[in-house]
C-alpha cells in the first residue's frame, strides 16, 4: 500500500497524485498487446505495352539522356532508337488476324517527327542512290487494318539500310511465313527484330554509313519469332513446346533466298547483340526454348 502523510492528503495535491498514480498502474500492465504493424497495400503488377509484352530486350526508356536506346511506343509496334546511327537497335510487334485488313500499301516514307527536340531526323530520301533498300523493321503487309496502320510503318525510325535481295527475297519470304502462321486467327505471333554491326553490301557494293555517315548499315539483320495459340496473359503462356524461329541473316546483296538456312538460336543473338530477349517470360522456360534452334517445316 502506498503510503502518503496526512497532511498531503488534506491538500489537493493528493487527489492529483492519486490520480496519476491510477493511470500509470493501469497503463503499466503486461497483458497489453502490441499495436500491429501497418499492412503495405498491396501494388497491383506494372502491364507492359502491348508490343513489349515478351520484354524490353534493352531496357529502353524514353529518356532524351539515353539517345542510343530511346523508346518509342507507337499504336504498331515499339522500338529503341539509336540516334547516332539513325536507325533502330530493334523493333517489336504482336501480331494478329485483327491487324490484316485491305488497306493499301501507302509508301509515304517520312522523317519522324517524335524524335526530341535537336535530334537529326533522317529523311525519305536520306538512302537515296545508295545501293540499299528502306527495309522495314515492322512489315508495311502486317498492319493493313486501316490506312493510318500502314502509314505508321513507313516512319525512317522503323527503317535499315538493307541489302535488296536481303529485304526484297530473303526476308519477304520470312515475313510472308510470319503472317501465315496467323491462321485465319488461331494463332498469333510476336515479333522482335533487330540490326547490328556496321557494314552491308548492296546492290552498289560495300558501304559502312549513309546520308553523310548519318545513317549506319548495318552488318547482321536478325529477327526472333514466338507462335501461340490465341488467348490472353500471353508471356504466361510461352512454355517450353512453343515455337520460336530465330535468324541471323548477313546484310549482303548476295545472300540466299531460303530464310531457313539462317536459322539461329536466340541465345546466339543475344551473345552478339547483349540484348535479353524474352525477359517477360518465366527464367526457367528462357532455358529451354532460348537454347534451341528451329527446325520446323518451312
Amino acid at each position: 500500500m502506498l503510503y502518503i502523510p496526512v497532511a498531503f492528503r488534506r491538500s489537493g495535491k493528493y487527489a492529483l497524485l492519486l490520480a496519476s498514480t491510477l493511470w500509470v498502474a493501469s497503463c503499466s500492465t503486461s497483458s497489453d498487446p502490441a499495436p500491429a504493424p501497418p499492412v503495405p497495400p498491396t501494388l497491383p503488377p506494372v502491364a507492359l505495352p502491348e508490343h513489349l509484352t515478351l520484354g524490353n530486350p534493352s531496357g529502353a526508356t524514353a529518356d532524351e539522356q539515353q539517345p542510343t536506346n530511346f523508346l518509342l511506343l507507337k499504336p504498331q509496334y515499339a522500338l529503341s532508337y539509336h540516334r547516332d546511327r539513325g536507325i533502330p537497335n530493334w523493333v517489336s510487334w504482336h501480331l494478329t488476324q485483327a491487324h490484316r485488313g485491305s488497306a493499301a500499301r501507302q509508301d509515304d516514307f517520312r522523317p519522324d517527327n517524335t524524335l526530341p527536340a535537336g535530334w537529326y531526323q533522317v529523311q525519305a530520301n536520306s538512302y537515296s542512290g545508295s545501293g540499299f533498300d528502306r527495309g522495314h523493321n515492322c512489315p508495311s503487309a502486317d498492319w493493313t487494318s486501316t490506312v493510318a496502320d500502314n502509314s505508321a510503318t513507313f516512319l525512317m525510325t522503323n527503317m535499315i539500310p538493307q541489302a535488296p535481295r536481303n529485304n526484297q527475297q530473303t526476308w519477304a519470304n520470312l515475313e510472308d511465313y510470319s503472317r501465315a502462321q496467323l491462321s485465319n486467327g488461331a494463332q498469333e505471333v510476336y515479333v522482335i527484330m533487330g540490326s547490328y554491326g556496321k557494314g552491308g553490301t548492296g546492290s552498289n557494293g560495300y558501304k559502312t554509313t549513309l546520308d553523310q555517315g548519318r545513317v549506319t548499315v548495318p552488318a547482321r539483320i536478325w529477327k526472333v519469332i514466338v507462335i501461340l495459340p490465341t488467348g490472353d496473359n500471353d508471356a504466361a503462356r510461352v512454355s517450353a513446346s512453343t515455337r520460336i524461329i530465330a535468324v541471323d541473316t548477313p546484310n549482303d546483296n548476295s545472300i540466299n533466298t531460303n530464310w531457313g538456312q539462317y536459322r539461329t538460336s536466340v541465345d546466339a543473338i543475344e551473345a552478339a547483340t547483349g540484348y535479353d530477349l524474352l525477359s517477360a517470360v518465366a527464367p526457367a522456360v528462357q532455358q529451354q526454348i532460348e537454347s534451341r534452334v528451329d527446325s520446323g517445316a518451312l
